[in-house]
């Protein structure tokens, strides 16, 4: 359409300088000059049109543009969160609706947890590591970790166990270094995903329901790894030799790890109110044969 307008105002003012030039000399019929009116309106309304035409198609663009838009922020509001984001809303969900059971929300010191478990993290090479400590107020739940939102470990704590085997900073932050490799292993991932949470998990749902029947899976499975599945001896095995791998290389470490799991064993020998300890988290005496050094004989 502009190359059209061009072309027509090109010969329209051709037209007009030929006639001006030669019928300069020249007195003008009346037909002649109602002519060169008519042929200026000509080249007006060409030029009115085409303006209003361009602006007319971008305006229709633009408004083709927005509505494409709109309905994309309208048709995302009904996504799924991704998988990664999944498992920190739902283990967020879980420390809720576990609150008053958890006891995590009351008063109480700073005891510098965070600090030594990331010095502790950094004296391995492990930096910039993201992690939320929560000391919970019950004998009930002895420990736990799950995984939080992009990478986050979530790391749960019984105050009135590690104050009842008087454990140090630095034997609490051993204990959540065996959590952290335990979450690096995908052990609990791996016990407590569904088959729906895979197939859901950064999907729409537009124009549907959601199901939250997925949500009230996980949180059962959750439940049932934290109270009562826990861990296996493969699984306890391959977290023992680990720790001893990266801590052989700081043999204060190693020692401060090993006088743990002696404490571990003897108190829990002996205290029936942590009797499912044992269950969850097997089993100190094996993991003490397991990191022994062996016995060299003369």
């Amino acid at each position: 359409m502009t190359i059209m307008f061009r072309a027509k105002l090109a010969f329209s003012s051709f037209v007009l300088l030929f006639t001006i030039s030669a019928l300069s000399q020249t007195s003008k019929l009346q037909e002649e000059k109602e002519l060169e009116v008519v042929n200026f309106k000509s080249i007006k309304k060409v030029l009115q049109q085409d303006g209003l035409s361009q602006s007319a198609k971008m305006k229709t663009k633009q408004v083709a543009v927005l509505k494409i838009e709109q309905t994309n922020l309208e048709v995302n509001r009904f996504n799924y969160p991704k998988e990664d984001e999944l498992w920190g809303f739902v283990s967020e969900y879980w420390l809720v609706k576990n609150a008053q059971l958890l006891g995590w929300d009351f008063e109480k010191p700073d005891y510098g947890l965070e600090a030594s478990f990331r010095k502790t993290l950094e004296s391995l090479g492990f930096y910039q590591k993201k992690f939320k400590i929560l000391l919970v107020n019950t004998p009930t739940l002895v420990r736990a970790s799950f995984p939080g939102s992009e990478g986050e470990m979530i790391l749960l704590l019984s105050v009135p166990f590690i104050r009842s085997l008087d454990l140090s900073k630095l034997e609490i932050s051993l204990l959540l270094l065996e959590d952290y490799f335990r979450l690096e292993g995908g052990y609990f991932k791996k016990a407590v995903s569904t088959e729906k949470l895979k197939r859901l998990a950064g999907t729409n749902f537009y124009g549907k329901k959601p199901d939250m029947s997925m949500i009230e899976e996980l949180l059962n499975k959750y439940d049932t790894q934290i109270n009562q599945k826990g861990y296996s001896f493969q699984q306890q095995f391959e977290t023992t030799k680990k720790m001893d791998s990266f801590l052989k290389s700081s043999p204060e470490l190693w020692n401060a790890y090993f006088h743990l799991l002696g404490k571990l064993q003897s108190f829990l020998k002996v205290n029936v109110q942590y009797k499912d300890y044992l269950k969850l988290y097997p089993s100190p005496e094996m993991q003490l044969k397991w990191i022994s050094p062996e016995e060299k004989i003369l």
